[in-house]
């Protein structure tokens, strides 16, 4: 066989493997069907939860976006695990207003600081009017800037109005459509805490994000509570949030900010921190550790309907090898060399299930497709996922087949034409 028609001879070999898969499944639809199910299942399973897994590591990435990694958060409870007792951390202070106006004037490469609550959802009215379970945030003016929010209508309270507590309010796109509907909401007085507050602007629309929507949520000096409550209540957790200024040494600033925070409490230096300073970037690695693991299970999980799989295409091929004996002899008898035999038998094997892939990977793009409008959450099935999937298959294909493929190149032609007769 000559260099030269080496390609046209792989060609047409992959032309008539093609023609024998397609005759397997039109000749034998249940069995084969059933065999190629193992396969399409465990691509429907690896595909769907990688592409799942992918969507949602998209979508907090996406919504972390508009916040900075390095903001850090000073308080008494951490983020992620700690090896610090519960009951320990119960006996923690909270955070104070005088710290953070300590912080204020001491910290260096600050670029921004603030001082809010995390507390529970409230219900907010306007007349026979109420928006029911608001996230509401008392904070200090700088958490406009800190937290990048974005005014459509109206305007952010000042500094003047965050150090006097002013009875103002700053109100979500959802909060203002529930309360007003079509009415301009600037200038009314809605009731909070059983007192009044006058609006004086309302946030752009955002959307639902991973970490809740600012659409759901209000705004208002943070010293308008601690003159309603004080500063020692159960339903508020103080927090001094914390922006360092661009390429700060990220480890620096939090030892000063430790150091800083230490000193002014009066602590002595055989005493352990009594706060937790949680940098958002930290939450990030922690997100990327579940996504890690996520996608463990998913291969676990997929690897067992992979091995069904491959069984089932070994099978199919087995038989196949088997009703072809006699084919398989005349080829050999009219000068087939055992590699044509070979190549001939995986094509098919991986053909058939690369079929079962693509039908696997079809059923999940069917379901994201669903998903996506039914839930109002982008599920993403990506090129890379497309072509993992189609990989897989085919390797799925090649190993299944190699020994029954090995097995029919290894035939006799005379034994083989008389088996078939």
């Amino acid at each position: 066989m000559s260099q030269h028609n080496a390609p046209l001879l792989y060609v047409r070999l992959l032309k008539e493997s093609l023609g024998f898969a397609l005759n397997a499944l039109r000749n034998n639809k249940l069995r084969t069907l059933l065999s190629l199910l193992g396969v399409t299942i465990g691509i429907f399973s690896i595909i769907a939860v990688l592409a799942a897994v992918d969507s949602m590591d998209r979508k907090i990435k996406s919504d972390l976006s508009g916040l900075d990694k390095n903001t850090v958060y000073l308080m008494k409870f951490s983020f992620g695990p700690t090896d610090i007792p519960q009951w320990k951390i119960g006996q923690f202070p909270n955070v104070k207003y005088d710290e953070f106006l300590y912080l204020k004037r001491n910290m260096n490469n600050l670029e921004n600081i603030a001082y809010m609550y995390f507390t529970k959802n409230e219900n907010i009215k306007y007349e026979k009017e109420t928006a029911s379970g608001i996230n509401v945030v008392p904070c200090t003016d700088e958490s406009e800037q800190i937290e990048a929010l974005k005014i459509a209508d109206g305007r952010f309270f000042s500094e003047a109005e965050s150090n006097a507590g002013a009875a103002v309010i700053v109100i979500g796109y959802d909060v203002a459509q529930t309360l007003f509907g079509s009415l301009n909401p600037i200038g009314k007085e809605v009731r909070l805490y059983g007192q009044r507050l006058q609006v004086i602007g309302v946030l752009e629309k955002q959307g639902e994000t991973v970490f809740g929507s600012n659409d759901t949520r209000a705004y208002f000096p943070c010293n308008f509570v601690r003159r309603l409550y004080g500063d020692n209540t159960d339903f508020l957790t103080p927090v001094i949030t914390l922006k360092p200024q661009k390429g700060v040494d990220m480890e620096e600033f939090k030892g000063e900010l430790a150091q800083k925070i230490r000193s002014f409490r009066g602590m002595k230096i055989s005493e352990p921190d009594n706060f937790f300073i949680n940098v958002l970037s930290g939450f990030t690695d922690v997100v990327d550790n579940i996504v890690g693991q996520m996608n463990g299970i998913g291969w676990a999980i997929s690897g067992f309907s992979l091995l069904v799989g491959g069984f089932g295409i070994a099978n199919i091929m087995f038989v196949s090898v088997k009703e072809r004996t006699n084919l398989i002899g005349i080829q050999k008898a009219l000068g087939a060399k055992n590699r044509f035999i070979l190549f001939q038998f995986l094509f098919e094997a991986i053909i058939l299930s690369v079929i079962g892939g693509i039908v696997g990977m079809l059923l999940v793009w069917i379901i994201a497709m669903i998903l996506t409008k039914a839930l109002d959450f982008e599920f993403v099935l990506g090129f890379s996922n497309i072509m993992l999937g189609t990989s897989l298959a085919a390797f799925i294909g090649l190993i299944s087949g190699i020994i029954p493929a090995i097995a029919a190149s290894k035939l006799d032609p005379v034994e083989a034409i008389r088996s078939g007769m």
